[in-house]
């Protein structure tokens, strides 16, 4: 039976905790919580919460991370490879922000579940049947940079979900990150700075459109579109032999050249297991953000901000949002991830791309991570 340790007692923390109660090789040791476990009544398995690192470490054979806390994922995480435990993340924030630091440290990879995990579990599927990868996708159904608070609040309560994670959701933040850990991770660029996102009515005809403009760019690209009557999932656009094409054809997979392959479903927590059991059997990463980043998530501005503003978070905020850059084309912006407790120190204007030069941020390990991974900076 393999020792599972998670950090986080959210939405995703509290699932896979019920999810591997299910499994026969693997069992939660610890759950590391920053809140008084004896008020956490909340949670499934109080009696396994516990409010230190050595502790839910010292007790695990791998450490899932999915905290959705840039800041405190990146201290665990290193105190994790510090002991020489493997780490499984559900957290593409940590991963666009520090990740590629670890990355060069030890063993880390993203799990499936998410739509990252689940594009590279469906590019391994693509490459093993001779498929060539154009686009990797995601499908996003709603889109507003600036929402406001009533609504959030509603939809927060609604889905019992964290305010922060349905502004991320909402604003755009979340894909964007998503797809710039897909780029960094699977050798893909960007057709443009904030992605294309472009809308459609089904899959099959977004996708197709977003293959045309890898096509013209001549690489592969991670984008998404926005189609709200698609189901949530993820999917790849990719070419084939030519000779394999009248086979294509009859198992419905159209005309080609380039054929989408649609997974249409993410099921988050309920399929960590998947990459605990490859990782617990010396299977390679699944995903991560690689040693050499070449995209990031800034941060965009949504209102003015003044000079003495607080920026109490940044991902999931009403202060700013995430937009995916080329890290070449602005090297002194400042990733999403790291605005937590940070002060305007100039003007800033809606839609203005924040710089380091902009805030300041309070030292942290996040931060000379970041320092490292780019050294311009």
């Amino acid at each position: 039976m393999s020792r599972v340790g998670v950090v986080g007692t959210g939405f995703i923390a509290k699932g896979l905790v019920l999810a591997l109660e299910e499994q026969h090789d693997l069992t939660v040791c610890s759950v590391l919580t920053r809140t008084n476990p004896l008020a956490r009544s909340d949670f499934p398995r109080q009696d396994l919460l516990t409010c230190s690192v050595d502790e839910m470490i010292s007790n695990a054979d791998v450490v899932v991370e999915c905290s959705g806390d840039v800041i405190h994922a990146t201290a665990v995480i290193d105190q994790a490879m510090e002991a020489s435990v493997p780490v499984v993340t559900m957290d593409a924030e940590m991963h666009v922000t520090t990740g590629s630091y670890f990355a060069r440290k030890g063993f880390i990879t993203e799990a499936e579940g998410d739509q990252p995990g689940c594009l590279a579990a469906l590019r391994e599927d693509a490459l093993q049947m001779g498929f060539r990868p154009l686009v990797y996708g995601n499908v996003k159904g709603f889109l507003n940079h600036c929402p406001n608070r009533d609504e959030m609040e509603f939809w927060a309560k609604k889905q019992n979900l964290s305010l922060d994670k349905v502004i991320s959701f909402t604003d755009g933040t979340k894909v964007e990150i998503e797809q710039a850990l897909v780029a960094n991770g699977l050798g893909a660029g960007i057709a443009a700075p904030g992605l294309l996102g472009i809308a459609s009515e089904d899959v099959k005809t977004g996708a197709e459109a977003l293959a045309s403009r890898a096509k013209g760019l001549g690489y592969p690209i991670s984008d998404y579109i926005l189609s709200p009557k698609s189901p949530p999932g993820v999917f790849i656009v990719a070419g084939h032999d030519e000779r394999q094409k009248a086979f294509l054809t009859c198992f419905k997979m159209g005309e080609g050249p380039y054929y989408v392959l649609l997974r249409s479903f993410h099921l988050c927590h309920l399929e960590i297991a998947k990459t605990l059991r490859r990782v617990l059997s010396g299977g390679g990463v699944l995903l991560n953000n690689g040693v050499s980043p070449t995209i990031s998530v800034g941060a965009v501005a949504k209102r003015c901000l003044m000079p003495g503003d607080d920026i109490r978070r940044g991902i999931g905020s009403f202060d700013v949002r995430g937009t995916a850059i080329r890290i070449v084309d602005e090297p002194k912006h400042v990733p999403i991830g790291l605005l937590a407790d940070a002060t305007a120190v100039r003007q800033i204007e809606p839609g203005q791309l924040i710089a380091s030069d902009d805030v300041e941020l309070p030292d942290s390990l996040a931060l000379r991570a970041w320092q490292e991974i780019n050294p311009c900076w």
